[in-house]
């Protein structure tokens, strides 16, 4: 039993360590300081170099070596280098901005981790995968107003917690697997109020799938105000409050 709970622990501890080292890299979510809408005319953006616009195809630059960039609806963005800092281009509902990523970063300079629940086994349940006969899209809105996230929903999940009936509706995940977006009664509490994100097991022969929520993880959009994430649709809404996995980084008492 002891043998069982340390390396439960320590499967965690290393889970945790890779999550804030992804956090703190010096060109990641967390060295943001600016999110910039284009639009069809030439600008200056903040103290960027050159001027930029937009069109429903293309981005354009005047002033760079670069002069037209095509970013792709929801994809991840492209970088343009400018000296330390990346200047990220994307495309969300049709409409493009600038990411300015800066190792420099106040932000970045004060991260000091994620904050989470000590890991406890009893969050740790076991439920059922339905798959959809097929695939469909579910539209959720995102934490920047007039935004729109586009999932594909491909089943449902049964399981208990809280001595509650649950059910999430699962996305694909990117690279295969299951994955959702849920609040529950620690949302906008102790945890990240829009959603936070939970990777589910494969589902075995009999549909059996194991939903670890010591896991469940927050959205880029918790470290910084210049993220686009989605938000949890309302079907994956949680009557029990998770008291497990990572808690809010800027909880609003401390803002």
């Amino acid at each position: 039993m002891t043998t069982t709970l340390n390396t439960f622990e320590a499967s965690w501890n290393e889970w945790h360590a890779e999550r804030e080292s992804y956090y703190s890299d010096p060109l990641g979510w967390v060295s943001l300081t600016g999110l910039y809408w284009l639009t069809e005319e030439f600008e200056n953006i903040g103290d960027l170099p050159g001027r930029w616009r937009a069109d429903e195809d293309f981005v354009y630059i005047d002033g760079l070596a670069v002069d037209k960039i095509e970013p792709i609806e929801g994809a991840p963005g492209i970088l343009v280098e400018d000296g330390d800092r990346r200047i990220e281009v994307i495309r969300r509902t049709g409409s493009v901005a600038l990411r300015v990523h800066d190792p420099k970063s106040p932000h970045l300079e004060s991260f000091t981790g994620i904050p989470a629940y000590t890991p406890d086994e009893k969050w740790s349940v076991t439920g059922t995968f339905a798959p959809y006969p097929e695939a469909k899209i579910v539209t959720t809105g995102a934490v920047v107003e007039g935004l729109e996230h586009h999932h594909t929903a491909v089943g449902v999940i049964d399981f208990e917690l809280g001595g509650e009936k649950q059910q999430f509706v699962a996305f694909g995940g990117k690279e295969g697997g299951l994955r959702v977006l849920f609040t529950d009664a620690t949302s906008g509490v102790t945890t990240y109020p829009a959603a936070r994100t939970l990777v589910v097991t494969d589902p075995d022969e009999n549909g059996s799938v194991s939903l670890d929520f010591n896991r469940a993880s927050n959205l880029p959009c918790s470290f910084t105000d210049y993220a686009t994430c989605p938000v949890a649709p309302a079907e994956n809404k949680l009557t029990v409050a998770v008291e497990a996995g990572e808690k809010d980084p800027r909880p609003a008492s401390a803002s």
